[in-house]
């Protein structure tokens, strides 16, 4: 059992390559119990393989991720999946499958399986706590709009009441009125779960909605952290030069 002041999340000295491209270059990263930690920092600068390493859909080469101050074992790994959520960036809806199915998708499979009654009647929950009635439950993802579906995703990342969440890019392809609108549902939840979560975003405007904490990365390491309400005057010319989007300044913008 930990302590309470014991990261949930920790990643110390990771590391990871592909080949002779070096992505994650020792990132030394903690992420306390109901925290929002929210990840910022160019394209290709290591946000999304940082995430698949802590999932493990891929092995980093060294350094350690620990859950609750122990190493990620597969063991480890394997528990910390049954307590976590994830939105995906494109909304990853399953096709065949309809709105309640898709957020029920864990609790008719698995060791979170109940009776397909219940597992209808918690997605039907769910899908009203993320502002969609139960008219929508039947239909399929085809027939939703972009920011309906970006909910049901949202309902289907709670639908388990996890402990730890995970948002890749949760506002991309929506209009600014619904990704306010998908910030505010998101922060709303996590308060009111109490759960860690972890974001990755380019979108400024969700940053400054969503996070606690922020941390940007940049060349495969942690350039700066800190609370949100302190990114205006973080002294640091990397993330002045990020958070207001100039093309001048030390980081070199790929032409």
């Amino acid at each position: 059992m930990s302590d309470a002041g014991t990261p949930m999340i920790e990643l110390r000295g990771v590391s990871k390559s592909f080949g002779a491209k070096h992505v994650l270059r020792g990132v030394d990263l903690a992420v306390a119990r109901g925290e929002s930690l929210v990840v910022i920092g160019g394209s290709g600068t290591g946000k999304s393989v940082t995430l698949k390493c802590i999932l493990g859909l891929i092995p980093h080469d060294s350094g350690q991720i620990l859950l609750e101050g122990q190493p990620l074992t597969p063991e480890r790994r394997a528990r910390m999946l049954e307590r976590f959520g994830m939105l995906f960036q494109g909304g990853a809806l399953f096709d065949s499958l309809s709105v309640w199915e898709n957020v029920a998708f864990r609790l008719l499979r698995g060791p979170a399986r109940r009776p397909r009654a219940e597992a209808r009647a918690l997605a039907v929950d769910k899908l009203r706590r993320v502002g969609l009635g139960p008219d929508v439950a039947d239909l399929y993802p085809a027939e939703l709009s972009g920011g309906m579906q970006k909910r049901v995703g949202l309902a289907r990342a709670i639908a388990a009441d996890p402990q730890i969440i995970f948002f890749d890019e949760p506002t991309t392809g929506l209009d600014p009125i619904m990704a306010g609108v998908i910030n505010d549902l998101i922060r709303e939840l996590v308060t009111e779960m109490g759960a860690t979560a972890i974001t990755i975003t380019h979108d400024m405007t969700s940053v400054r909605a969503i996070a606690d904490t922020v941390a940007m990365l940049h060349e495969g390491r942690i350039r700066w952290r800190g609370p949100v309400s302190r990114l205006d005057d973080s002294g640091d010319p990397y993330v002045d030069q990020f958070i207001h989007g100039r093309a001048e300044g030390p980081i070199e913008a790929v032409r």
